[in-house]
């Protein structure tokens, strides 16, 4: 394999078949400063497709890590008015957006609570302009992973650039991008596959999910009419250019009703909360909302989670994934929630999609991921029938 083609190969594949960059089209990136190669690499693909302008704001974690030893809690955590203006600017403007994330899972070990916190307080709050453009203004939006060797090290049992190589290659085949294949037409036919088995759940009518695992996961999601599984192009505002926002994806999704949830949930992977990693944990939910943080590490930080604002204890996506699905039985946990949430079913804390007062608004979105080899989730319909829609870990229907 030629991997520095189909490096090349892959920032098209962002460029066309993620944010589908229009001509004339300014892209506004967020890159992780240890993937700065790959960015100049995505830049130029953008600018191939009739890009204005490519835009790039380099994430310097290490240097914020410094610099919060020094700085006042609050200092790290605002965000300046010429970082509002200018974001904003390019977007009032008809940007997209795409962030290019590069995983360090080690960077935030030697980092207190406290100042770990703060980073991604004023990381979350700059992306959060982003958010609000996605929803307002209908912009295309990105999310796509740049391997490192420090990513690379710490998930495979190997070194240097011999691990960062085989990351690249295992993200490629996780992308469905091969040396010869045309990206477009596989991602057009993923789409419709998963567009055809959401309009199947959308069809039975649901008005609930319950979920139920050995683990101790006993969880029951309520549904609105408008929880809807099945997205297609002609269900976009308009206007709104087509896009894919995750790359990789293997989900299908939907808004739950915000009060509807109740009963406990368990993890089945590590979640990656701010630069620190938290397994083993769950929620105990009533009348939608989370009551109770199940956890024996990280427990603060999760409870500071559900905390962030009135409506961030509360569940803004459900999304259905099979077990077994390329992700999972690649047999690796890649501690980045793009990648992990596409391993198995997950539920995201925070914002849903879509703006009914049925869903909940939130300034936070964090998935994670519940799928287990045993899961099962039986979906009951508006005439009170019972339909299995999930067993052993993967679909029913």
């Amino acid at each position: 394999m030629d991997l520095e083609k189909m490096k090349r190969k892959y920032a098209y594949t962002l460029a066309r078949v993620g944010l589908n960059v229009q001509k004339g089209q300014t892209v506004l990136v967020e890159a992780a400063v240890e993937g700065w190669e790959f960015t100049s690499i995505f830049a130029e693909e953008c600018y191939k497709l009739g890009a204005g302008n490519v835009v790039v704001h380099y994430l310097d974690l290490p240097n914020m890590k410094v610099g919060a030893q020094y700085r006042a809690d609050e200092d790290v955590r605002r965000v300046e008015d010429w970082e509002y203006a200018m974001h904003q600017g390019y977007l009032d403007n008809g940007a997209c957006y795409v962030r290019l994330e590069g995983v360090n899972p080690r960077l935030m070990e030697d980092v207190s609570e406290k100042n770990s916190n703060a980073i991604f307080a004023h990381v979350d709050a700059v992306r959060n302009i982003m958010r609000r453009a996605s929803r307002e203004k209908h912009c295309q939006w990105l999310i796509a992973m740049v391997p490192t060797i420090q990513w690379a090290e710490y998930i495979l049992d190997k070194t240097g650039e011999e691990a960062l190589n085989e990351l690249w290659e295992i993200l490629l085949k996780l992308c469905y991008i091969t040396e010869d294949n045309d990206v477009v037409k596989t991602w057009e036919e993923k789409g419709r596959r998963n567009a055809e088995r959401g309009r199947a759940v959308d069809a039975l009518k649901l008005t609930k999910l319950h979920y139920t695992a050995s683990n101790g996961t006993d969880l029951t999601v309520g549904l609105t009419p408008w929880s809807k599984f099945g997205h297609e192009d002609s269900d976009l505002p308009a206007g709104q250019v087509p896009f894919n926002a995750n790359i990789p994806s293997e989900e299908i999704f939907t808004t739950p009703d915000k009060f509807g949830t109740n009963g406990i949930v368990y993890a089945s992977r590590p979640l990656l909360l701010g630069g620190k990693s938290i397994e083993n944990f769950g929620f105990r939910f009533e009348k939608g909302k989370v009551v109770e943080v199940l956890a024996d590490e990280g427990k603060e930080m999760l409870e500071a989670l559900i905390n962030t604002d009135e409506n961030a204890g509360y569940l803004g996506e459900a999304a259905l994934v099979e077990y077994h699905s390329p992700i999972s039985m690649s047999g690796l946990v890649y501690y980045t929630t793009l990648i992990d949430e596409n391993a198995s079913c997950h539920l995201a804390l925070g914002r849903g999609f879509g703006q009914r007062p049925e869903f909940n608004d939130s300034t936070i979105h964090v998935d994670f991921m519940i799928g287990t080899p045993d899961l099962c989730i039986v979906g009951t319909t508006e005439d009170g029938r019972e339909v299995d829609i999930f067993r052993d870990g993967d679909f029913a229907l």
